[in-house]
């Protein structure tokens, strides 16, 4: 559960096992949504069911909007571990958390007066409004634990260290999902709390599992841990939050763009009826899960390669693209076989019996699912592009494969082939992108491109002798403790 050095030993076996956590957290996160919503919707109706639906839209949004941020706090630190330059790291974390603790503050404090007409705004029915503003008004009090346990374990990935981060999110999903039923329905000493005792279960998941991870890490005298003789390192560093900010922006706008994509294909698809709506919306479930290995094999590229760019290791930069690729295929492509094999029960579990829903959702499965195993190169190649500092060329290639393609395609050609426009221009835009990617990978400029300005990465910060990386006595472990 230490830094993790990723620029040595060999590549194929070290990226499974770095990707592993990451694949397991995002699956986790998935049962805990699904969880939740059972819940909620067997036990407090369609209106509450609703009324998270509409809040949790925002969520995701606000959790996008700081994504690229946290992506970009990985590469930095990734870089300079890969350099060995501690200091460096350091200096990135500082500045970077100032930066998440600002941010997540002034989201919760505009959000909680704001809420209801942020719902209103989305044209949230009526009945379930109530009920949505009370879920939503506490979920913004959870913002600040939300983005900094985000944070904590975006910079420790980027040093190379994915286990803890996934066993710090597992205690999430257990105390959520255990707080769930015992804030719903006041059980024992527990106040029955409707929906809002949703919401508050996820502010105190979030909020012991930020503070659990504090302390671990300040115990296990991490070798990033900021001590108090360094505290000056919290002061922002102002080329490196430009960094930030610059290079997190457009990688925060690649979380919009697909959000707003889905909005507009959804939109399309309820044009034909309620069945093909629920056959879409069947598929998406199972879609959600068929991305995952891709998205952990991404990550774990980028974080590799982050490593081997600041250590000047372009040969292992490529390697690991090749094997990120291959990975994909095999890992994706075993999760896509049996969904095609045996889609009729896959897709059961989301219908009632007989159906009308389920013909359609097992005719665009077929068309649309084989997309993810190009949405899957795409993903690795831009994760390791993205190391480099190279963020607006992914962002430019998604666009266009979203926007560019995969919309006109659709609007285009229903009038000629109805809806089977729409499922085709999944593995239409996944084609192009793919192509695209490779394209910019091969004759691009992104091996030239730089996160942080040379004088900016040339800047040192010594860490005071006074304390250690690593206590090397019990003695000087007892010390310590007496900071």
């Amino acid at each position: 559960m230490k830094p993790r050095d990723l620029t040595e030993g060999p590549i194929a076996p070290t990226l499974f096992v770095f990707a592993l956590p990451i694949l397991g957290g995002n699956v986790l996160q998935s049962l805990n949504g699904s969880v939740n919503a059972v819940w909620v919707g067997r036990f407090l109706g369609e209106q509450a069911l609703t009324a998270t639906a509409n809040a949790n839209n925002i969520l995701f949004f606000l959790i996008g909007a700081v994504f690229g941020l946290g992506m970009a706090a990985t590469i930095l630190v990734g870089q300079a571990m890969g350099r060995k330059d501690d200091a460096m790291a350091k200096r990135v974390i500082g500045t970077a958390a100032t930066f998440f603790f600002g941010i997540s503050v002034a989201v919760a404090a505009l959000g909680l007066p704001f809420s209801h007409h942020l719902l209103g705004w989305m044209d949230t029915p009526a009945e379930a409004l109530p009920f949505a503003d009370a879920y939503l008004k506490i979920i913004f009090m959870a913002v600040p634990f939300i983005y900094l346990f985000a944070f904590l374990t975006a910079i420790l990935r980027g040093a190379g260290d994915t286990r803890t981060p996934f066993l710090f999110l597992l205690v999430v999903v257990v105390l959520d999902i255990a707080f769930n039923p015992l804030l719903l329905f006041g059980i024992g000493p527990f106040p029955e709390m409707g929906i809002a005792g949703a919401a508050t279960a996820t502010f105190i998941a979030n909020g012991l599992s930020l503070v659990a991870l504090v302390l671990w890490l300040r115990h296990k005298r991490h070798p990033l841990w900021i001590s108090r003789h360094e505290r000056g390192l919290y002061v922002p560093d102002w080329a490196i939050l430009k960094t930030l900010v610059l290079k997190g922006v457009p990688m925060s706008l690649q979380m919009i763009l697909i959000s707003a994509a889905m909005i507009a294909m959804i939109s399309m698809v309820n044009e034909y009826g309620v069945a093909t709506t629920a056959a879409y919306g069947a598929a998406l479930q199972l879609w959600t899960y068929v991305q995952m290995p891709a998205m952990a094999i991404g990550a774990a590229c980028s974080t590799m390669a982050a490593q081997n760019v600041g250590a000047g290791h372009w040969a292992r930069v490529e390697a690991t693209t090749r094997t990120g690729v291959i990975f994909n295929f095999l890992m994706t492509g075993a999760l896509i076989a049996p969904l095609i094999l045996f889609d009729h029960a896959t897709l059961s579990l989301f219908m009632p019996d007989g159906s009308a829903a389920l013909p359609v959702a097992r005719h665009l499965n077929h068309i649309a699912v084989w997309s993810f195993l190009f949405f899957g190169v795409t993903f690795v190649v831009s994760g390791v592009v993205r190391a480099t500092g190279a963020v607006v060329p992914p962002l430019v290639i998604l666009g266009i494969a979203l926007w560019g393609i995969r919309i006109p395609f659709a609007n285009f050609l229903q009038p000629h082939i109805g809806v089977d426009a729409i499922w085709w221009s999944f593995p239409a835009s996944a084609v192009c992108a793919m192509l695209m990617s490779l394209a910019y990978y091969r004759w691009g400029r992104w091996r030239q491109a730089r996160m942080l300005p040379a004088e900016a990465a040339a800047k040192t910060v010594a860490i005071p002798a006074e304390v250690p990386a690593q206590v090397p006595s019990p003695v000087a472990d007892a010390a310590a403790r007496t900071e």
